[in-house]
């Protein structure tokens, strides 16, 4: 199947209220286009200079999603056109993509990573560290970014049971966070779900979903 008709046929198995990030890092413009073409307006890329590539040459109407982890010194790279920056793990990253918010003259729209998984190589802040973090001076300071949910990575395994667990895991904290909604803090999706278990997270509550493989085909 095309790109086109991979993409239209997850779109009507997704709830009116998910969010589809097509995750294109690797693929060629020709290929996000043919996405684009389709319809898809949101892409996933996991390196900054990548992504600042197909944001030159493609047109402006995109949303780009900052999906990988993220160095600080790289945030200025992205600051200028970035939407959505998914994997925010620590105070001072989001100190760092405020100030460069500011530059530009930007408010950034940001997902707080919430370590979920077993594995010791996911990113992520434990529910300590969130909480530190929320209640934190130098985050209520914060003008130019704005924490508009949660995200996500289940453990890479075939135990389905394991993964629906940490997904819900990540719904029960999210709940637990919708008293708080400060200038800066809003919190209304749930990033959780790639190609192998997002029909699965949409289940636990996700409301948006990482899929490239199952859109693009296997990256080289």
């Amino acid at each position: 199947m095309s790109i086109a008709q991979n993409l239209l046929k997850i779109k009507s198995t997704l709830p009116k209220h998910v969010t589809l990030v097509a995750v294109s890092k690797t693929k060629p413009v020709t290929d996000l286009m043919e996405a684009y073409e389709a319809g898809q307006r949101i892409f996933g890329e996991n390196k900054i200079q990548e992504m600042s590539e197909k944001w030159e040459q493609m047109p402006k109407d995109i949303q780009w999603h900052m999906i990988g982890h993220v160095q600080t010194n790289k945030v200025k790279f992205m600051a200028q056109f970035v939407s959505l920056i998914h994997g925010v793990d620590s105070l001072k990253l989001l100190q760092e993509i405020n100030k460069q918010a500011q530059k530009n003259n930007r408010v950034i729209d940001c997902l707080l990573q919430i370590h979920i998984a077993e594995e010791e190589t996911k990113f992520g802040l434990d529910e300590e560290e969130l909480a530190s973090l929320l209640s934190s001076s130098e985050f209520m300071e914060m003008k130019n970014i704005r924490i508009v949910g949660l995200m996500g990575m289940a453990t890479f395994t075939d135990n389905r049971n394991q993964i629906k667990k940490e997904f819900l895991h990540l719904k029960s904290i999210f709940d637990g966070l919708q008293l708080l909604q400060t200038e800066n803090c809003k919190l209304k999706t749930i990033s959780m779900g790639m190609s192998g278990d997002y029909q699965l997270a949409i289940e636990c509550g996700s409301t948006m979903v990482r899929i490239g493989s199952s859109i693009f085909g296997n990256r080289n």
